[in-house]
C-alpha cells in the first residue's frame, strides 16, 4: 500500500483510507532542505502490522504512477505523515518512504536529472543503524548531490546527470545513497528532514573524455567531431567546441570561453 506525496504534497488520505485520522501520537513531519532549483517526489509505503492477518488490495490503476515534477516547481515543506492507517479495514504501518531528488540545470524540460534517497522504518533496529534526534525532535538525513557533465548528439550539447550520496556522521561523503533508518516508536511527534547540499565542483560523467586545466575542463576531440564517444586516448592537444544548454558555443567548461 502506498501513499504518494508529490513535490512534498501529501496524497489524499480520505480517498483510500477508512478511519485515517492523524494525531501527534500517530504521525510525524517530513521536510526537506534542498539546493536552489531542486525539488523532490516521495512515496510513503505501508504494510499490515504484525497483529493483523489481513491483506490490502493493490491501489487503483494509475494511483501508484510516479509524477515527474516540473523543473521550476517548488516543493512544500512540513508534510504530516501518518505512521499508522486503517485501509479497507486493515491496520497498516509505514515501513518506507521512497524519494527521488530532482535538479534542473537549464530552461528546457529535458535539462534536469534525478537520483534516489530513502527513509527506512522498522519495528526494531540495532542501535548502530538508527538515526538520532536532537533536543528539538528533529533528525536530518544528510547528503550531497554532484552534477556529472557530458556531451550528447551531433552538436555535442552539454547535459548533466545527478549523483547523490549520503554524508556520514563524520561529515564524509559515502558511496551509498542518502538513507536514514528509524523505528516506529521513534517517530511520533518528531521531524525527519532530508538535507541535501550541492558539491562545490562538477566532474565529467565518465573518465578519459575531458581534460582538466587550471581554468576549467576541455572536451577531447576524439577521432573527429562526429565521434560521439570521443575518448582522449592520451591526446591532450586536440579539443572540440560544444554547446551549452542555453545555446552558447563554448570551448571550456564551465567558463565557456578561455
Amino acid at each position: 500500500m502506498s501513499l504518494i506525496f508529490k513535490g512534498g504534497v501529501l496524497g489524499s488520505c480520505v480517498a483510500l483510507a477508512a478511519g485515517c485520522v492523524m494525531g501527534k501520537s500517530e504521525s510525524f513531519i517530513f521536510t526537506a532542505d534542498l539546493p536552489p532549483n531542486f525539488t523532490y517526489e516521495a512515496v510513503a509505503k505501508y504494510a499490515p502490522i504484525k497483529e493483523e492477518s489481513c491483506t490490502v488490495k493493490k491501489p487503483h490503476v494509475g494511483y501508484n504512477q510516479r509524477w515527474r515534477l516540473g523543473h521550476r516547481e517548488i516543493y512544500k515543506l512540513d508534510q504530516e505523515i501518518p505512521i499508522y492507517r486503517t485501509v479497507e479495514g486493515c491496520r497498516v504501518a509505514i515501513y518506507r518512504i521512497e524519494l527521488f531528488i530532482y535538479g534542473s540545470y537549464g530552461k528546457d524540460r529535458g535539462d534536469s536529472s534525478r537520483d534516489s534517497a530513502m527513509v527506512i522504518i522498522r519495528e526494531e533496529l540495532e542501535e548502530q543503524y538508527k538515526e538520532t534526534f536532537d533536543v528539538s525532535g528533529e533528525s536530518a538525513i544528510n547528503g550531497q548531490c554532484q552534477w556529472l557533465f557530458r556531451t550528447q548528439g551531433p552538436k555535442r550539447r552539454l547535459s548533466k546527470g545527478l549523483d547523490c550520496k549520503k554524508i556520514d556522521d563524520q561529515g564524509l561523503v559515502t558511496k551509498g545513497r542518502p538513507v536514514g533508518a528509524y523505528t516506529l516508536d521513534q517517530l511520533p511527534g518528531k521531524t525527519v528532514k532530508l538535507k541535501i547540499k550541492l558539491a562545490d565542483e562538477e566532474r565529467p560523467g565518465w573518465g578519459d573524455t575531458w581534460v582538466k586545466f587550471p581554468n576549467g575542463w576541455k572536451r577531447c576531440m576524439g577521432k573527429s567531431f562526429e565521434d560521439q564517444d570521443a575518448y582522449c586516448f592520451e591526446n591532450h592537444k586536440d579539443f572540440s567546441s560544444f554547446k551549452m544548454p542555453d545555446g552558447r558555443s563554448c570551448t571550456i567548461y564551465p567558463g565557456c570561453t578561455e
